[in-house]
């Protein structure tokens, strides 16, 4: 039996949503948490395509190991192995989703945006995106291969 035309449609976009969520994505070094789902939107396929003057939603879920007042995220482009600083509008964590003071054991929602700037240069990098708490300790930290293209 053949497949009609509209049955491999839905079968290859059900493919391609499968491949947009979760994000597949490299631990780099939570200590007081556990990542349980990164997602970048929109981000179809990987590496990501960051589009110049354009804001992508990041959403990472995950469980906090500690208790802590506060939470500050920082993120980075790496190049060469090298963390170049790269700013986001709100780097507070509990104005990103988060209601702190964060408690042990229980699973947070932290939301954010990422600007891609019109000046950024079109290249492949690492993005790298920590959030630590309120000792310096990671409760998590994520990175993912992206391309900025105009």
């Amino acid at each position: 039996m053949v497949p009609s035309p509209l049955a491999l449609l839905l079968a290859l976009g059900a493919a391609a949503t499968a491949l947009a969520e979760p994000l597949r994505f490299v631990d780099c070094g939570s200590i007081d948490g556990k990542i349980q789902e990164v997602n970048v939107s929109p981000c179809p396929t990987q590496p990501c395509l960051l589009h110049k003057g354009t804001s992508y939603s990041i959403n990472v879920t995950f469980a906090s190991k500690i208790e802590s007042q506060g939470s500050k995220a920082r993120v980075y482009g790496e190049m060469l192995h090298v963390d170049i600083p790269f700013p986001i509008p709100e780097p507070d964590g509990c104005k990103s989703g988060i209601q702190c003071p964060i408690q042990k054991g229980h699973s947070y929602s932290y939301l954010n945006k990422l600007p891609v700037k019109s000046e950024y240069p079109s290249i492949k990098l690492i993005v790298k995106w920590e959030l630590v708490d309120d000792q310096d300790q990671m409760l998590f930290c994520w990175k993912i291969p992206v391309q900025i293209t105009s």
